[in-house]
């Protein structure tokens, strides 16, 4: 690596360093650890907008026996604990990271950046595990209630919290750098920069996400296939007006598709293409907005997935505007025991939709 001053680095996949006239905060000299106050309100925000969104879908779930029979909420219920805790958790130890802190604490510095990366990689695999789901239940609905039974379902998502447990403490038995004679708690100079690029982007980034990609185009080709197939049976229906419903149906998948791959693409690439690029050239400046931006953004994934795979469900809409409905006219006084139901979908209808929604949106 060229002789720079390493420099404050608040996310587990930045394994770079910034521009040699970004200072170093929490310096030798003995002044405080700098805070980056626009940063440090951003991913603020981020977090309550994650912790918010996300728990929400975890109480609609939870409250509902119909919904939690259903197998593909299983998965969504596990994604939004992976991004509860990424909001909760993750991203107050990447806002200590950014101030260098814990400073001269190692092992409590390492144990913070390896919970990092055990949530962030949970996220990962929680939107991989959906895509398997939907693509089995949409290519093979006669397996479907065999391969994701209730039993099966929480196997895969305890696999995939195994996973990312073992994925994310791989730093802490052993592949990290030695501790930075500063003592300041940072990514770039405690974590090694063949895990971040090799292992944790090529390994674990890309492969899921073309694992996604594959697995949403088999998705689209064969749910565009059912589309025509049942549109050929509509007899009353003019075939102008049958191909404009065609048309509007395989548009709205493919936009479905596509807002779940390019918000994903979009969170994740910028910052392990930073990474890459740091790795390779080591020399090369890289602005220090453009990273913390880039770092806020892979947070970002886990505040807009409850809007990407649930508010874009009509079911979850729908006890969406119902819990604004309660908040807004609470049932008086005289009615104890009673729950507000105003706008709810029964229970029935809520378990039907959410089974049969091949993708969001539907």
């Amino acid at each position: 690596m060229a002789s720079v001053p390493p420099a404050t680095n608040a996310f587990p996949n930045s394994s770079f360093l910034l521009t040699p006239t970004t200072s170093c905060p929490g310096s030798s000299n003995g002044s405080l650890p700098g805070l980056d106050v626009p940063y440090f309100l951003t991913e603020t925000t981020t977090a309550v907008l994650s912790v918010a969104g996300n728990l929400f879908i975890c109480t609609v779930i939870l409250r509902d026996r119909k919904l939690r029979a259903v197998v593909t909420n299983h998965f969504l219920v596990s994604l939004a604990a992976a991004d509860v805790l990424v909001g909760a958790v993750a991203i107050p130890c990447a806002q200590m990271a950014d101030a260098g802190l814990p400073r001269g604490q190692p092992t409590l510095c390492l144990l913070m950046l390896c919970t990092l990366l055990i949530f962030t990689q949970a996220s990962v695999f929680g939107l991989l595990a959906i895509a398997v789901e939907r693509y089995i239940s949409i290519l093979k609905p006669f397996q479907y209630p065999s391969l994701m039974s209730p039993q099966n379902s929480l196997l895969v998502i305890l696999s995939s919290w195994v996973l990312a447990t073992f994925i994310g403490s791989l730093p802490l038995m052993g592949w990290h750098k030695p501790f930075p004679p500063d003592g300041q708690c940072t990514f770039n100079a405690f974590i090694e920069d063949t895990y971040e690029v090799y292992f944790n982007f090529v390994a674990c980034m890309l492969v899921p996400l073309a694992a996604m990609l594959v697995l949403y185009s088999r998705i689209f080709l064969e749910a565009k296939r059912q589309i025509r197939k049942v549109a050929e049976r509509e007899v009353d229906v003019s075939r102008h007006a049958r191909r404009r419903r065609v048309l509007h149906k395989e548009l709205r998948l493919a936009t479905s598709l596509f807002i779940i791959l390019f918000c994903f693409a979009l969170c994740w690439l910028p910052l392990h293409v930073i990474n890459t690029l740091r790795l390779i050239c080591p020399g090369c400046p890289v602005p220090s907005p453009l990273v913390l931006a880039t770092i806020v953004l892979s947070h970002a994934n886990s505040a807009i997935n409850p809007v990407v795979y649930v508010f874009r469900m009509r079911s979850f809409r729908q006890a969406f505007m119902a819990a604004f409905s309660c908040a807004w006219h609470p049932l008086p006084a005289s009615a104890p025991g009673k729950f507000c139901t105003s706008g709810l979908m029964p229970s029935n209808q809520l378990e039907l939709a959410s089974r049969n929604s091949a993708l969001p949106g539907k």
